[in-house]
């Protein structure tokens, strides 16, 4: 499914949860640590972290015609502890995180929260609500990675979804420093850099890069 110049709104946001799909059933979910990827090298590979599994579905939707960006957020570390209990000493204390947007003209305004940018935590549901889906949210402590709870639960970086309160949509607490926005994760992580250092990601890639993020 594919969308089309001329389509309105909801086929291109259901063109995206498509594409969205078929990233999470073919791109196997690995913890790499090169977050500047070409998505083309994801492809070929078969497996990407979350951040480079979200560079595909942004590429994805550009080859359809519809322009997308990023927010840069500055995530505290700690958000990763569940997942490397035994590692935490290794986790960098702040990780710089692309957070994709989508620009679909002709969306009612409820259905955003920067028009017409539509963000990736809203693919699946509209702002300030939870998704419904399932009675929890997203905690990082379990086998599913970020990238797939996006099409279940909100996953909400600004404190505005009324989660219940054993609902850990919520994740305001973990965000240190909003960075903007950025016509490209590129631009992004040229001016901030990617999360580790060049010389940590050589000795940290050949083990991460293929560890899989179980889901």
């Amino acid at each position: 499914m594919a969308a089309q110049e001329g389509d309105g709104p909801a086929v291109k946001v259901a063109a995206l949860r498509h594409a969205h799909r078929w990233i999470s059933e073919e791109i196997r979910p690995v913890y790499s640590v090169e977050e500047a990827r070409p998505v083309s090298q994801v492809l070929r590979l078969g497996r990407g972290s979350c951040s480079q599994r979200m560079a595909v579905l942004e590429a994805v939707a550009r080859a359809w015609g519809i322009p997308s960006r990023v927010r840069g957020l500055v995530v505290d570390g700690t958000f990763w502890y569940p997942r490397f209990p035994r590692l935490r000493r290794f986790v960098p204390d702040q990780v710089v995180l692309a957070w994709p947007e989508f620009r679909i003209g002709g969306l009612a305004e409820a259905d955003q929260t920067a028009a017409p940018w539509l963000p990736v935590s809203e693919l699946f549901g509209a702002a300030g609500e939870p998704r419904g889906r399932i009675r929890y949210g997203f905690t990082n402590a379990g086998p599913e990675t970020l990238f797939e709870a996006l099409s279940r639960t909100s996953v909400d970086w600004d404190g505005v979804t009324a989660c219940p309160a054993s609902d850990s949509c919520d994740l305001s607490a973990y965000l240190l420093t909003d960075l903007g926005r950025f016509d490209s994760r590129d631009e992004l992580f040229a001016r901030y850099g990617q999360t580790l250092c060049g010389p940590a990601r050589l000795l940290a890639e050949p083990v991460l890069g293929r560890r899989a993020a179980a889901f």
